[in-house]
């Protein structure tokens, strides 16, 4: 089943918490100086712990200086703060001055670390607002409805009317009821697959709609640089995420946030990817830092209530797939995926977009016909394993178990780092796993993969970098030969889904004509060259080879190139 307990479709589900007073964000916020305090003394704590000595206490927070100052120089962004060349001038003249006679850490490292980590947490932290939260989600839903209703009903005035409603527009499928009722028996992280800056917008609309109470997110802070979409990520919960950023007092700062927010209840999401996903596949290797702050929370959680019979508060992560006809970014981001895999072997056009092609695209986007599908999965518990609607954890012959055991050495629960680390590998390979088995297939993302495949099949000898230089005149399928490879294709698709390894959209089934035809129309609607289409004598061609990669990737890991 896709859709459960459906309401009203211009409302969506009922809240399961009356009031934003109850939520946990709207908890945080209220005390927000004591909550970044906490996260200050305890990042603090973590990183002399991981640099014992002043040596390397000392090299660490000048390799820090050294990386920031070239991030200043090389890479800066509107969104950075005005001080910042002045804030780490006076770090380097401080660790300048610093005794080369100590030999154990003194106060003065202890200051300069907490004056970067300190920073760093103001840096990071997000600013929700009650009142803002509730303009932010009714503007939203408004223009976005108004975009929808003008484009489907196509008479003046229809602008103004709400005959259709997000739901039409935004498929929400999957395990929705166990969803909603972990979230109402403990605290939610929601992995999302990343492949557009639409992301963020678009999980704040599914969390709302679902009526679920705000999630605290990781956001990259890129998207931060347009002010309208920074007003709307403050006030839906974001906190910052500045992937530049890689040394370890901003990383260790970053996942104490995260842990310590947990621990208090809040519902969180992140991208565990990292970053959109330049190829076009969905992610096949997960970044691990954020996700290790779930199973270090669930830990905290039963030290802080040690008895065997305690009531703990369990952490609960949700796999979800967004399945999209089209990216805005595919042409920037497969330029970027193949320079850095190609390497000498191909250079990348600059092609960047402005700051208001998101805003843009979602004009286009909803004044079109193209649909999105946010596929959720089931439950899991930090280690990986299954749960039942009721949040009891499940083994391989579904018989519940006790979480709390994976964190007990000597018949107490205790801190093992690597063992935790073991764990956080476990959790990531399961996600991953999760991602392809509740993907949603598109027409579109089919059409693509065997257009691509059959292209690339006609020159064997060929590596992908020769091949994506073969001039257009070669770039053309019959048809006719494309329909029996499409059948032959998709009937292997409809076994797979019997077999519970992946999931695919109801207009996937009709007949073949109908669904090549969709899959043609939809494959990169909006970009200026097609990656697919028909020529004037009926047969399949591409105006952007490219791009057609990208879309065509989405469908590796499959093993289905054997059947073309």
């Amino acid at each position: 089943m896709e859709i459960v307990e459906k309401k009203n479709k211009n409302i969506g589900y009922e809240p399961i918490l009356d009031g934003i007073p109850n939520w946990p964000v709207y908890q945080l916020s209220k005390n927000r100086k004591e909550f970044l305090e906490e996260v200050i003394q305890k990042s603090l704590a973590r990183i002399k712990e991981l640099r014992p000595t002043r040596k390397q206490l000392v090299e660490e927070l000048e390799a820090t200086v050294y990386r920031e100052q070239n991030r200043i120089k090389r890479n800066r962004w509107r969104v950075d703060p005005a001080d910042e060349s002045n804030f780490w001038s006076g770090i380097k003249n401080a660790l300048v001055e610093l005794s080369k006679d100590d030999t154990g850490i003194t106060k003065k490292e202890e200051e300069i670390l907490r004056r970067i980590v300190h920073r760093y947490a103001y840096e990071i932290a997000g600013n929700f607002k009650p009142s803002s939260y509730k303009f932010a989600r009714s503007f939203i839903q408004f223009w976005f409805r108004r975009l929808l209703n003008g484009s489907r009903v196509k008479k003046f005035g229809a602008i103004f009317r709400s005959k259709y409603a997000l739901r039409d527009k935004i498929h929400i499928v999957g395990k929705v009821k166990m969803l909603r009722k972990l979230a109402k028996r403990g605290t939610v992280v929601m992995v999302p697959t990343h492949f557009s800056n639409l992301d963020s917008v678009l999980i704040g609309w599914v969390i709302h709609a679902l009526g679920l109470p705000a999630f605290i997110y990781g956001a990259g802070l890129n998207l931060f640089n347009i002010k309208i979409i920074a007003y709307f990520m403050n006030s839906l919960g974001a906190y910052k995420v500045d992937r530049r950023k890689k040394n370890l007092p901003y990383l260790e700062t970053l996942k104490m946030y995260s842990n310590i927010a947990l621990q208090k209840g809040a519902h969180s999401l992140f991208f565990p990817g990292g970053t959109r996903s330049r190829s076009g596949a969905i992610e096949s290797r997960l970044r691990l830092g954020l996700l290790s702050t779930s199973i270090e929370a669930q830990r905290n959680l039963y030290l802080d209530n040690p008895e065997p019979g305690a009531d703990v508060r369990k952490i609960f992560v949700v796999p979800v797939t967004l399945n999209y006809h089209f990216v805005l970014e595919a042409p920037d981001l497969i330029e970027d995926y193949l320079h850095v895999k190609g390497q000498d072997r191909y250079f990348a056009e600059q092609d960047n977009y402005g700051s208001f092609q998101l805003l843009r695209f979602l004009f286009k986007f909803f004044t079109k016909g193209s649909n999105i599908s946010v596929s959720i999965g089931p439950g899991l518990d930090v280690l990986g394993n299954y749960v039942d609607s009721d949040g009891n954890s499940l083994d391989a012959q579904d018989r519940i178990i006790n979480t709390r055991d994976y964190f007990i050495s000597n018949g107490k629960v205790c801190v093992d780092l690597q063992r935790e680390d073991e764990y956080t590998r476990m959790l990531g390979n399961k996600i991953v796993g999760e991602y392809h088995r509740i993907n949603r297939i598109f027409a579109s993302h089919l059409v693509a993969f065997i257009s691509f495949e059959m292209l690339l099949k006609r020159h064997p000898k060929l590596d992908l970098f020769t091949f994506l230089r073969l001039p257009e005149e070669e770039m053309e399928i019959d048809y006719a030969t494309f329909r029996e490879t499409f059948k032959r294709v998709r009937k292997e698709i409809y076994k797979m889904k019997d077999e519970g390894k992946v999931n695919y959209a109801t207009h996937f089934k009709g007949k073949a004509d109908e669904v090549i035809k969709h899959g043609l129309d939809n494959v990169g609607i909006f970009h200026l060259n097609r990656p697919l289409l028909k020529n004037k004598k009926g047969n399949i061609i591409t105006r952007d080879l490219n791009v057609l990669y990208y879309y065509h990737n989405r469908l590796t890991g499959y093993d289905l190139e054997k059947f073309i």
